[in-house]
Parts: structure tokens; C-alpha cells; sequence
């Protein structure tokens, strides 16, 4: 089921798709958005993605944190960022979940939460050209 913004908080939606778009634009993939309000009640929006390696995942961690702040948001807890196995940083309304591809498998959170809609967004399209 996908939804074009949670019906509640719609802040947190375009934050979530902000972050998206940040780890869309350092070629993270499979970039989910769930909307778990209705789940949890103490965050709206998980943002879920892919990096390669530790180096990427990085790499989308600080793209999401300079793509927020410039939005004057700061993480409120940052986990894992050192490692880069799975980085997570919990904004409180949304929190990322930046996972390499075997941790990402392991742990599902997708299937994990599969109760919860996702939200829409649009992905930069891939170009054929190379």
C-alpha cells in the first residue's frame, strides 16, 4: 500500500523525503520510506537504504545530516556510524536506517514492519546513457 503523505504530520513526510533524496543523490539504493506512526506513535516515518560498503554508507549518512541541517534539523541520537554495518539517526519524528547489503538482508526491517504503508516519493530516474 503507498500513501502520498501521512496523514498527520505531513512535516515529517517532506523530511523523510528530503532525506531520500540526499541518499538518492550519493547512489544509496532500494531507498524506502515507511510510515510506521501508526505502529509505533513514537516516530512517523522510517527511511530505509542501501550502501555498498562502509565507505557509502557513510557517505549517505552525511549527506542526510547536511541535507537536514540546512533545514535546521539535527540528529537527535546517531548509532553506528563508525562501523557503517547499519547507521542509524534518529531525528525523532523520523528516524534513517542506512544498512549494508548483507545487515540489511539479515535484519528486514521492511518485512519487520510490513504492516506499514509506504510513502511515495520519486527516485532520480537511471539513465541508459553510460
Amino acid at each position: 500500500m503507498e500513501v502520498d503523505l501521512i496523514a498527520d504530520d505531513s512535516l515529517a513526510a517532506e523530511l523523510a523525503i528530503m532525506a531520500a533524496e540526499a541518499i538518492d543523490d550519493k547512489k544509496g539504493t532500494d531507498v524506502t520510506l515507511l510510515d510506521v506512526s501508526e505502529i509505533l506513535r513514537i516516530v512517523d516515518v522510517f527511511v530505509i537504504a542501501t550502501g555498498t560498503n562502509r565507505r557509502q554508507v557513510q557517505a549517505l549518512a552525511d549527506a542526510v545530516e547536511e541535507r537536514l541541517r540546512d533545514l535546521g534539523r539535527r540528529p537527535l541520537r546517531v548509532e553506528g556510524r563508525s562501523e557503517a554495518e547499519w547507521a542509524l539517526l534518529d531525528y525523532g519524528d523520523i528516524v534513517v536506517h542506512l544498512f549494508q547489503p548483507a545487515v540489511r538482508e539479515f535484519y528486514s526491517l521492511e518485512r519487520l514492519w510490513g504492516d506499514a504503508p509506504k510513502l511515495e516519493w520519486n527516485p532520480t530516474p537511471v539513465s541508459d546513457t553510460a
